[in-house]
């Protein structure tokens, strides 16, 4: 959901950050492959999910936040010499990689890890789906070129309904869903947002988006690893159960380096814009993996909510009332 970059982003990238990217090609559009690494990839991030729901059973949210982002900066920090890629240097451009790991990466992924020790993956997925539409907000008010338009307002009052439904059942004394960690998802969708309209400097400062991502990895690994010797200083790999280490690898590995790779691959080929579907993809994926793999059930409230977000998703997007309108014209 996902997302996620330049804007730069480990979660699923929103509807509207990523369609300043979209000059790559005149009329880029998705083949059969490219639908076939876009639904991988919306899998993977969906995978993430699960992934960190069965992690934060026995590693602490700040510390699988280091795991993450250490291992996948290694892994990127290789296909950059691998690629013969230059490093970016000067501290102007590594202080924007410090700031950007920090709200991109260490923020959102805290709070996440810290939900979903509460929550259910499916749930903290559909929350997290909300990124677009606060970046639609933070891009209103700090961007120029950005603003809100009739469509992108009834995507966000269609958003913040939804929220509403889920957090009101919270707030009804709901045990199963507690209040507080769904804002902490809320939050990171947030947090993910600043990230959006901060990230759109790397491409006046020249640097590609593949260094980008390498570049605020490394930034969030430099920030946390003090915080985890701090917090967590008897770390001991050696303890956890095999389900858990193997979801520690997944995240950094599949789900942050190799999505990665395969996000740039598709923004190639078919474009920031029709990439964007993947915001549509991740919750459901989550959902489904958490059915079958951790028995997570989601009540109509969940549903509900992630109808309207799912519509507020489309009309913030706006492709499909265009068209719509056109066809009534």
């Amino acid at each position: 959901m996902v997302c996620f970059m330049l804007p730069l982003r480990l979660r699923p990238p929103t509807l509207n950050n990523v369609s300043n990217l979209d000059n790559m090609k005149p009329t880029p559009s998705l083949g059969m492959t490219e639908w076939l690494m876009l639904f991988a990839l919306g899998i993977i991030w969906g995978g993430s999910f699960f992934l960190a729901k069965v992690a934060v059973s026995e590693v602490p949210p700040l510390t699988l936040v280091f795991y993450r982002v250490s291992v996948a900066a290694l892994i990127l920090i290789t296909y950059l010499k691998m690629t013969g890629r230059n490093f970016p240097i000067g501290w102007k451009i590594w202080s924007a990689f410090l700031v950007m790991g920090l709200i991109n990466n260490v923020i959102p992924f805290s709070l996440l890890f810290w939900g979903q020790i509460h929550i259910a993956s499916g749930l903290a997925s559909i929350l997290n789906a909300t990124t677009p539409i606060f970046t639609v907000l933070v891009a209103h008010l700090f961007t120029s070129d950005e603003k809100i338009n009739w469509h992108r307002l009834l995507g966000i009052f269609l958003g913040f309904f939804g929220v509403a439904v889920m957090l009101g059942s919270g707030l009804s004394g709901d045990v199963s869903n507690p209040p507080l960690p769904m804002i902490a998802c809320l939050g990171a969708a947030v947090s993910y947002a600043f990230a959006g309209v901060f990230g759109r400097r790397f491409a006046r400062m020249g640097v590609g988006p593949v260094r980008v991502a390498m570049g605020q990895l490394s930034g969030s690994s430099l920030i946390m690893l003090p915080a985890v010797l701090l917090l967590d200083p008897t770390i001991q790999p050696q303890t956890y159960s095999s389900p858990v280490l193997w979801s520690v690898l997944g995240l950094a590995v599949v789900c942050t380096a190799l999505a990665y790779i395969l996000f740039f691959r598709i923004l190639s080929t078919g474009g920031a814009t029709n990439l964007s579907l993947v915001t549509l993809i991740v919750p459901a994926s989550a959902i489904i993996l958490g059915t079958i793999f951790l028995q997570e059930a989601l009540g109509l409230y969940e549903f509900l909510g992630l109808g309207f977000i799912a519509m507020g998703l489309v009309a913030t997007d706006g492709r499909l009332l265009k068209r719509f309108s056109r066809s009534r014209t």
